[in-house]
């Protein structure tokens, strides 16, 4: 093939020099125009100049073998499979055919072998090229690996596709070429039809005969300046009793289909019979074919017309388009009688399969059974796409007295569908599933539309499918326990959660679930926990006994929830490193992208605020990669977002967040968008507001019956909120509840908490602050620096702020720059900026109180004397706005910035 790179050494260079530069080409063109060529040329080229080439030309009929392509691209990375991690490495050995498994492999872990073994190859001393000839032609699996490793390698490796052209545009671009690093800067090169000199250069060395320049300018001119359709347009002409005369029709030149058929009448009938033989072949073998009545022989008079090569093993067509125009020119039945010839020659039992799906109409059982075969193989290999066709196949081809198989094959292409990412097509084949079938079967399928519900983001659909499936099943069938275990992760409600979880444990706990067992034992626990009840660490050290070094997907991060809820962040930080690396290594991206959240959320909590950006980054990244609805990673970023002074998109996505928990009705994202609001409103200054969305929060909880959010920790800012809005009853109602969660499960930031907002309610109500101070340093002292460095340096804000009103002043400004420094230190710029002007107030005079207005008089006594805004409202006939409005200014001019200063101020004040 390679004289059909005359007359393009300008696109060469071109495609060369965007290569070497590291952008992505993809060659396109009509079918014939030359893309093989061009990218033989470019791939010897690289090869020429000491580039690792990994390389595959996959052809239509090899699209219903899945990895085919993928093992011949990877073969020259073999040698690195050894390295790789378990599940990895086992997916690479039996893709490469190096070893076979008991076990299924894991689509996804195919996808992480192959970026690992691409980011081996790139880690050497060559550069590495991948060229993909006919991409649109890859079996399915091989593109989804090949797509997953590019998009997620950087650097990349330089990339060669092909890709063919309908006529009516540019063509798809395959493998993800448009996105990535270089997505931008893809360049297309659009082959266009060759010339007569260099058609002449191509027809003279393939064929071995020079034409006239007359006749090859009409051949050249018939086809379009196509290579392949004149070669074979040439070839017809020589096959003419004579040369045509000027003015004579040339054969006809409507496409390669007709040319083909032309030569296919020409030759023998045997050899006419075994090319449409090889043409519907996978991969055409001499012992196959044999075996299917054909001889050696027989292909002998195909060869020499140029149409295929044969060897001693098999058999090649010279051009992938010879193949389809074959099989396109073979009439329907004698089509179905040579599938049936192959059906019962061929050994491959998979190869068998196809033919028997392609010769058989009614129903079968035998051969529906022998598909349903072949789809759990398929499936097996990690090819769920693939098996889910020929499950569907065989549940077509089932008899109607036989609905269970018939129903179970069907349910089996769901799972398949629903393994392959296709959520949508499995629910509605479940759902078909669920409305026919009846007992385990239906229960089977209400448990997947189930699964499908809740991967969607459709907590009430996946419980709602759950507990129809529980209705479907006797109340210990393993079904049911597996229904039970499922249910206790989509009840956020702790009550809903531990009957469930009980109820799993109850009937697999002698099953061998391993996954399920560990899932339920973690539901439990942690549903114990959120109820208010004593935690039983027994059960997680029994999970994580079971589990065996393998973390159940389901539950698995719920001991690092635990850890990071005690603030032990080292145990946390490990445990979620430990399933990072577990995920990497099984490709399992929905898994570390949950374990990148709680990661972020870890160093947020630890005041490590670099990890925590690191990891909330990554998060994000991966989310836009899995199209995750970025839920839990953007309040996370916005909430760093915030501690950093960052207050006006946290708000944005506060408020966004909210909408879309209301448009959900998702509790868990309503609970911690509110918090976040909150958050928000105390760091802007905006008290009331803070205090009324805290207070939200509170009774959401209540009424969900979780007495222990476990990562909700808003009762110390609800209590500040509430103490700077002046609503003192109800900071003492979040100090009562604060301390209750701190009896329940003492922890270091309830510690804190509790000694934070007990400063701050002394001095609003003038309680005893030196108390409650002692208190606050014995808290701090009991917290090492580096557990829970934001609490501590935030107990020296309100220090600082209770010495300054008390007008301790070196105390007061001693406190006050060491809390700036250690804000500073972990980049906590709003607190850091809170801090600054506090010490900047340090020593400030007392304004003279003839400047306060008679209502701000009024409001400041009452204030003074412990009403509330609400009762100072009342009592003024005047809104709670105003009255806050009227504290603000009398603080301003007294000099005072809180409640818990106004009676010694207003001490000072003259009678009257």
């Amino acid at each position: 093939m390679a004289t059909a790179v005359f007359g393009r050494d300008a696109t060469l260079d071109e495609a060369w020099r965007r290569l070497a530069a590291g952008t992505p080409v993809l060659v396109e063109g009509p079918a014939g125009i030359g893309k093989t060529a061009v990218w033989r040329a470019l791939a010897g080229r690289a090869r020429a100049e000491g580039w690792l080439v990994l390389a595959c030309a996959p052809t239509e009929t090899e699209r219903a073998l899945p990895y085919a392509a993928l093992a011949d691209l990877l073969r020259p990375c073999a040698h690195l499979v050894a390295g790789l991690p378990p599940p990895q490495r086992v997916a690479a050995e039996v893709i490469l055919l190096a070893a076979a498994t008991g076990e299924a492999i894991d689509e996804r872990a195919v996808g992480a072998a192959t970026r690992s073994l691409l980011a081996g190859a790139l880690a050497g001393p060559a550069k590495v090229l991948v060229a993909v000839d006919d991409a649109p032609w890859l079996d399915p699996p091989s593109a989804r690996a090949l797509r997953f490793a590019l998009r997620r390698l950087v650097p990349r490796p330089a990339l060669l596709a092909c890709s063919r052209t309908d006529g009516a545009g540019p063509a798809a671009t395959p493998l993800g070429l448009d996105t990535g690093p270089a997505g931008d800067d893809l360049e297309r090169v659009t082959l266009a039809p060759l010339g007569v000199g260099a058609l002449h250069h191509t027809l003279r060395q393939r064929l071995g005969r020079t034409l006239s320049r007359p006749l090859l300018a009409r051949i050249a001119g018939d086809a379009g300046g196509n290579p392949l359709l004149a070669i074979e347009l040439a070839r017809a002409v020589l096959r003419l009793p004579e040369p045509p005369r000027p003015g004579d029709d040339l054969p006809v030149v409507a496409s390669i289909q007709q040319l083909l058929a032309d030569l296919l009448r020409s030759l023998p009938a045997d050899s006419r019979d075994a090319v449409r033989l090889a043409s519907l072949l996978a991969v055409p073998t001499l012992d196959d074919l044999v075996a299917a009545g054909t001889s050696a022989a027989a292909f002998d008079p195909a060869e020499e017309a140029g149409l295929l090569t044969v060897d001693a093993t098999g058999l090649v067509f010279a051009h992938p388009a010879y193949a389809a125009a074959v099989r396109a020119g073979i009439p329907a039945g004698i089509r179905r009688r040579l599938h049936r010839r192959l059906a019962a020659a061929v050994t491959d039992p998979d190869e068998r399969a196809r033919q028997l799906a392609r010769c058989t109409d009614a129903t079968d059982a035998a051969v529906a059974a022998e598909l349903a075969a072949a789809a759990g193989r398929q499936r097996a290999r990690g090819a769920p796409d693939l098996a889910a066709g020929l499950y569907e196949q065989a549940a077509r081809l089932t008899p109607p007295e036989a609905p269970v198989d018939r129903d179970g094959r069907r349910l089996a292409a769901a799972h398949c569908l629903f393994d392959s990412g296709d959520y949508a097509t499995a629910d509605t084949a479940a759902a078909t599933v669920a409305a026919a079938g009846t007992g385990e079967l239906r229960a089977e399928a209400l448990l997947l539309r189930a699964v499908v519900a809740w991967s969607s983001d459709d907590l009430a659909g996946a419980v709602t499918y759950a507990g129809r499936g529980l209705s479907a099943v006797p109340a210990d069938s393993r079904t049911a326990g597996q229904l039970h275990a499922h249910l206790s992760l989509f009840n956020d409600a702790p009550q809903g959660g531990r009957r469930h979880a009980r109820a799993a444990l109850s009937i697999l706990s002698a099953g061998g679930d391993r996954e399920l067992v560990c899932a339920a034992l973690l539901q439990l626990f942690f549903h114990e926990v959120r109820a208010g009840l004593p935690p039983r660490p027994e059960l997680v050290d029994r999970a994580l006994e079971l589990e065996d070094g393998h973390p159940s997907r389901l539950s698995g991060t719920i001991p690092a929830i635990w850890w990071k809820a005690v603030d032990d962040h080292t145990r946390a930080r490990a445990r979620l490193h430990d399933m990072r690396r577990y995920a990497s290594a099984r490709g399992d991206e929905p898994l570390l992208h949950e374990v990148l959240c709680h990661l972020g959320e870890t160093e947020l909590f630890a005041g490590r605020f670099a990890a925590a950006a690191e990891h909330i980054a990554a998060a994000r990244d991966l989310g836009d990669q899995v199209g995750s609805g970025l839920v839990g990673e953007t309040w996370l970023a916005a909430t760093l977002a915030a501690c950093r002074g960052e207050l006006d998109g946290a708000r944005l996505v506060a408020e966004a967040g909210l909408r879309h928990a209301d448009r959900l009705d998702d509790p868990w994202a309503r609970r911690i968008h509110t918090q976040l609001r909150a958050f928000v409103a105390l760091s802007t200054g905006r008290m009331a507001d803070a205090a009324a969305a805290y207070g939200h929060l509170a009774r959401m909880l209540a009424g969900e019956g979780i007495a222990e959010p476990i990562a909700l920790r808003f009762e110390p800012d609800w209590i500040e909120a509430c103490v700077g809005a002046g609503a003192l009853d109800e900071a003492r109602v979040a100090l009562d509840r604060l301390a209750g969660r701190h009896s329940r499960l003492p922890r270091p930031w309830t510690s804190l908490g509790l000694a934070r907002s007990r400063v701050l309610l002394a001095g609003a109500t003038g309680g005893d602050v030196a108390a409650a101070l002692a208190e606050l340093q014995a808290a701090r002292d009991g917290v090492p620096a580096d557990v829970l460095p934001l609490d501590r340096a935030r107990c020296l804000l309100v220090a600082g702020l209770a010495h300054r009103r008390a007008r301790r002043k070196r105390e007061a400004r001693e406190a006050l720059e060491s809390a700036v420094t250690e804000f500073v230190a972990m980049g906590a710029g709003a607190f850091a900026e809170r801090a600054r002007a506090e010490l900047a107030r340090v020593g400030e005079r007392v304004a003279a109180p003839t400047e306060l207005t008679a209502t701000e008089l009024r409001v400041a006594r009452l204030a003074a004397s412990g009403r509330t805004n609400r009762v100072i409202a009342d009592t003024l006939f005047i809104s709670p706005k105003t009255v806050e409005a009227n504290l603000a200014r009398a603080y301003r001019k007294l000099g005072i910035s809180s409640r818990a200063q106004l009676g010694a101020a207003m001490a000072r004040l003259p009678e009257g």
